[in-house]
């Protein structure tokens, strides 16, 4: 039985990393959607030589990376260099995760992305899981891991999905306000909980 697919979101600072982690400590197979952007950039690949072709060599590190600041700032002042873009990475992107998801051999499968609503990917899962903070402690954590001032963090905030529209898409909360213990038993329980689910298929 092909196994089905989870979607795990949450805003920054809310500990979706460290949530993923705890289920692919059980057993689960887990994708992210980040590291999937990552992939298809990655040397060697065809997306990059035609982002270089496109945006000239200055987007390359000397080591013939993709230099994302460079990038960045190339798109972030033009609105259509951006869509070029999108056009290009996201059906690779989407590929990417699909062929990863596809080797799957536990009775679920996790996709972890912090634009799982926002990008339509939550289409392609049977659930949602929104790990969820209240905002003081998204700005706090994120401050202490970034090292980045609070208006920065408030700015993130503000670009991302808000929390109300994110919780009306989930069909479970994991509230991750605690000890990385409290975590762990909560990610626990919902194991144990989607694991029954097996039958139904969610």
């Amino acid at each position: 039985m092909k196994p089905w697919i989870l979607g795990l979101t949450g805003g920054i600072g809310s500990g979706k990393s460290a949530a993923a982690r705890c289920f692919a400590e059980q057993g689960v197979h887990v994708v992210d959607a980040d590291q999937a952007a990552r992939w298809v950039v990655m040397p060697g690949e065809p997306a990059l030589a035609q982002i270089a072709q496109h945006f000239g060599e200055q987007v390359l590190q000397a080591n013939g990376e993709l230099d994302r600041a460079a990038l960045r700032q190339q798109i972030f002042q033009d609105a259509e260099q951006r869509r070029w873009l999108e056009s290009l990475l996201h059906p690779l992107i989407r590929q990417a995760i699909d062929q990863h998801l596809a080797q799957a051999d536990s009775a679920y499968a996790i996709l972890v992305s912090p634009l799982l609503i926002e990008s339509g990917q939550y289409q392609r899962t049977q659930r949602v899981l929104v790990v969820d903070v209240p905002e003081s402690l998204q700005v706090q954590r994120t401050m202490a891991r970034d090292g980045v001032t609070e208006a920065q963090v408030q700015a993130i905030l503000k670009a991302q999905l808000s929390r109300e529209a994110r919780l009306q898409q989930a069909h479970d909360v994991l509230l991750n306000d605690g000890t990385p213990e409290h975590l762990a038993q909560e990610v626990q329980r919902l194991h144990d909980f989607y694991l029954s689910l097996q039958g139904e298929r969610a």
